[in-house]
């Protein structure tokens, strides 16, 4: 019997150590550093002055303004990935079947997900203003208003608005994940349910939903992280304001360090932040994880 040699044991590891080298430098190390500014006493010039425990984040939490922050987040990320999931499972059904001109329909759709999300807040921002915005310019031409209207009369208005465009760039990627799972399914299933007289709507929930549900937690998973970390679409269109009342954790905590000077408390909420995105991807990969085991 001929024995390892020696380099072959730790090949694998050789192989392994330049993406380990690269996930602790560029991941783990600056996640430790944002844990260890947001214990420290941090000057506005960043200079970490000493160690000051909780104090960053009883500042953060005692604050009005974190709660409303808080609550718009977590309707942003909800509002976002459930209705661009709901509707991004329609297109791809819509997709999945033949007709002229499929392969240019799927083009436009991915169009806007392909599309700097900075240009595409840009130009929805330039469509909904009251003044020479081209939907009240269109709908003025068309006769269907009489004069201008403004559609952004108030905070939660405008926060509307950020929540249509960030579903708006997000369903074709939702639409293409699923799309991918739809075509891995054998017709055979569809063909053997037809014949014991199944209706499409069985089709759907027995065939369909069970056999992309990979896709879709993996689309979930990666839209809940994406979504509740995104940064381009409020700071495009609103910069969070009026006093915070359209600013998410990522918006807020980006004025407390750049504006403020408060590197210590943004760091606090960047915790904050982390610590609600991995509890709640973690709850729900262990869902839907248990629940493909007990199918």
């Amino acid at each position: 019997m001929k024995k390892k040699k020696p380099l072959a044991a730790v090949e694998p590891y050789l192989w392994l150590l330049p993406s380990i080298l690269l996930m602790t430098i560029f991941i783990l190390f600056p996640i430790f550093e944002v844990f260890r500014t947001s214990m420290s006493e941090v000057s506005k010039a960043g200079l970490i002055k000493g160690f000051c425990g909780l104090d960053n984040f009883t500042k953060v939490l005692k604050g009005s303004t974190f709660k409303i922050v808080l609550k718009n987040t977590l309707v942003w990320t909800i509002a976002v990935v459930v209705l661009s999931t709901v509707f991004g499972f329609i297109l791809a059904l819509v997709l999945n079947n033949k007709f002229r001109f499929r392969k240019a329909v799927r083009a436009i759709v991915v169009f806007p997900w392909a599309t700097s999300l900075i240009i595409q807040a840009g130009v929805w921002k330039f469509i909904i203003d009251k003044d020479y915005g081209a939907l009240n310019t269109l709908l003025l031409k068309l006769g269907l208003i009489s004069s201008p209207v403004n559609w952004t009369p108030t905070p939660e208005a405008y926060f509307a608005w950020e929540i249509f465009v960030g579903i708006f760039v997000t369903v074709p990627f939702v639409t293409f994940c699923v799309l991918s799972g739809l075509q891995s399914i054998d017709n055979s299933y569809y063909e053997a349910a037809t014949v014991d007289g199944a209706n499409y709507w069985q089709k759907l929930f027995k065939i369909t939903l069970p056999l992309v549900k990979s896709s879709l937690t993996v689309s979930t998973v990666l839209n809940i992280i994406y979504v509740f970390n995104s940064f381009p679409i409020i700071w495009t269109i609103t910069k969070g304001d009026p006093a915070s009342r359209t600013d998410t954790l990522v918006t807020y905590l980006y004025k407390l360090a750049f504006y403020k000077g408060k590197s210590g408390e943004a760091a606090a909420v960047s915790v904050i932040g982390f610590l609600i995105l991995c509890a709640c991807a973690s709850v729900y990969m262990v869902l839907s994880l248990r629940k493909e085991e007990e199918d």
